[in-house]
């Protein structure tokens, strides 16, 4: 039990930046659905999608790559650090350095010619998150998870607080709502017409400022470049590289898609990029499940690799496998069975005409969450390669599957693409991982919870009740029901663990 009260620790301290730091973040999307046009929120989430992209590239699967040497023993770990860091340095400015300079051509290209000021910021911000990617991972292979956590939600709450400081609080008083003698001062300082771009230089200043809050991790860096060190280190990083660019064409993708491929009177009402922010700000509504994800894959991956010497460490992996799936699936079934209660999120209601693609992407999700457990197979037995064929895979069916549904579901056929590539990843990486690195899934269990949430759930969006009190306690009673059933069966085992 102990080993367990470990890693639950870990994901807790990290999910506490998850958390709170996405619930802060949170509070941007009722913002934003509030201030913003659908066709603006739109192209901030194109303009991020390929942002999502450009950062899988600006690391290229270093990080973890660090994590991998720098936990062997023997090994010295600030040479590793000075390495590593200092190659991202290198590659960071030189790949910036390009973007700006071919930055007017780019904003021609995705049709926003008078926006070439928010591709500059995007370039310095890549930069600057991907120099700040390797003292984040030094805290975590440190274990300074409190560190870490005080770090990501301060930086969140400076780009949440720089939101509602300009979007809010300056354009009310521009606007004369309240505070009139203030409105001299702020006219010097809030340009209605600026826009969304508030939104990428808030984001562009509170990341800069993360250098100073690592400061004790930076200070003694000493630049130093090695072949003899990095090249091994490239050797099992760049298969990374490629899986997670893979990973973000299933996460991201539908997004680019959805504006090019998606038939112009298919939503009557609105253009593609619209629908774009529609489906965007709907996305969001997974986030409690993706930052369960995050929060784990940030304490499990050291985790994994700390256990993986030891004889026990199957049974280990099968325990949190079963632990992770049983915690997604009732978030599953929480926010799915009060999903008229999380659409208020979204201050407008002409963001929650998509509302219907969050429990698929959720359910998407869950699945990828399963798919970061199964992957410990290929990371602990160096053999990174099976990650990129899987995560290459699972691209083909997104863009495949979002190529056939989204002119006929809309941005519906997106979130099933996306449930249709996480799921099969799932499959193929188990399959493959039960011949190469075999761990004793309880399978049938797993699946067993997972498909009781989703009958749950069912139960929960087609049961018509008009009272609102008892519907509620209805959708309560079904999230309840599903708890009283893991503790039934789970208690006699978890004690024992």
């Amino acid at each position: 039990m102990s080993i367990a009260k470990k890693l639950v620790g870990q994901t807790a301290a990290y999910g506490l930046s998850s958390i709170v730091g996405r619930a802060l973040n949170y509070l941007l999307v009722p913002l934003y659905t509030a201030v913003f046009l659908r066709e603006e929120y739109g192209v901030v989430s194109y303009l991020y999608a390929f942002m999502g992209f450009f950062n899988v590239l600006y690391t290229y699967g270093m990080e973890t790559a660090y994590f991998r040497f720098a936990s062997k023993a023997g090994e010295n770990k600030q040479q590793l650090y000075n390495q590593t860091l200092s190659l991202i340095l290198s590659s960071s400015v030189l790949l910036s350095g390009a973007i700006i300079l071919a930055s007017g051509p780019i904003a021609d290209h995705i049709g926003e010619p008078a926006r070439q000021m928010y591709i500059i910021w995007l370039a310095i911000l890549l930069a600057i998150d991907a120099v700040v990617a390797i003292p984040f991972a030094k805290l975590r292979l440190e274990n300074k998870a409190i560190k870490f956590a005080s770090i990501k939600i301060i930086n969140i709450a400076l780009n949440v607080g720089g939101n509602v400081f300009f979007l809010i609080f300056c354009r009310d008083i521009y606007q004369g709502k309240y505070l009139h003698e203030l409105r001299p001062i702020i006219t010097g300082i809030y340009n209605p017409d600026f826009g969304i771009g508030y939104i990428f230089l808030i984001n562009l200043v509170a990341n800069a400022l993360l250098i100073p809050m690592l400061w004790r991790e930076l200070r003694n860096f000493k630049f130093n470049l090695s072949r003899e060190v990095l090249q091994p280190m490239w050797g099992y990083a760049y298969p990374l590289l490629f899986m997670g660019l893979a990973g973000m064409v299933n996460e991201l993708i539908d997004r680019i898609l959805l504006e090019s491929w998606l038939p112009e009177s298919f939503y009557p009402n609105m253009s593609n990029l619209a629908a774009i922010g529609v489906y965007s700000a709907c996305y969001k509504l997974s986030i409690f499940m993706s930052l369960t994800i995050q929060a784990f894959r940030y304490a499990a991956e050291p985790f994994f690799f700390s256990q993986a010497e030891d004889r026990d460490s199957p049974k280990t992996f099968a325990f949190v496998m079963k632990w992770f799936v049983i915690a997604c699936a009732f978030i599953f079934l929480f926010i799915t069975a009060n999903l008229e209660d999380f659409a208020l999120l979204l201050r407008s209601a002409a963001y929650r005409e998509g509302i219907m693609v969050v429990p698929v992407l959720l359910l998407a999700n869950l699945f990828l969450g399963v798919y970061y457990n199964l992957s410990i197979w290929f990371k602990l037995t160096d053999k990174t390669k099976y990650g990129t064929y899987i995560s290459f895979g699972g691209a083909a069916v997104t863009i495949i599957f979002n190529l056939l549904l989204i002119p006929v579901l809309g941005y519906m056929g997106s979130a099933i693409a996306t449930f249709i590539c996480y799921f099969s990843m799932a499959l193929v990486s188990y399959v493959l991982g039960n011949k190469h690195y075999p761990i004793p899934y309880p399978v049938k269990t797993i699946c067993g919870y997972i498909l009781f949430a989703v009958a749950m759930a069912w139960l929960a969006l087609n049961v018509p009740i008009a009272d609102f009190w008892l519907r509620h306690a209805f959708h309560m009673a079904l999230s309840l029901g599903f708890l009283a059933v893991v503790w039934l069966r789970e208690r006699p085992r978890f004690l024992h663990f």
